[in-house]
């Protein structure tokens, strides 16, 4: 499903996994494995969710690595198409 303006998948772990357990920053990287650092960059948007990211966070919510790959590629894809139009592309077809 598209989305316009789709929010970075780091503020829908902020919001829906790490702020309702009342977990902070240190104690979920600790809990996935990861630097607190790495872990920051994604919650602040600087940072995207890797295939390794989103198996961590499958397994530690419960929820499908799927699930937060298609968000980050939804994320991606809206920030590429807001430069579309900078893209020095020439439409190619067969003649």
């Amino acid at each position: 499903m598209k989305m316009h303006n789709p929010p970075h998948p780091g503020e829908i772990l902020r919001e829906l996994c790490l702020d309702p357990l009342g977990l902070s920053v240190t104690a979920a990287a600790e809990a996935l494995g990861v630097s607190r650092k790495t872990l920051s960059a994604i919650l602040n948007c600087r940072a995207g969710i890797s295939p390794e990211m989103a198996l961590r966070l499958s397994k530690a919510f419960e929820t499908s690595a799927e699930s937060w790959l298609e968000q980050q590629m939804q994320y991606d894809l809206w920030v590429a198409k807001k430069s579309l139009g900078r893209l020095n592309v020439k439409r190619l077809s067969a003649a």
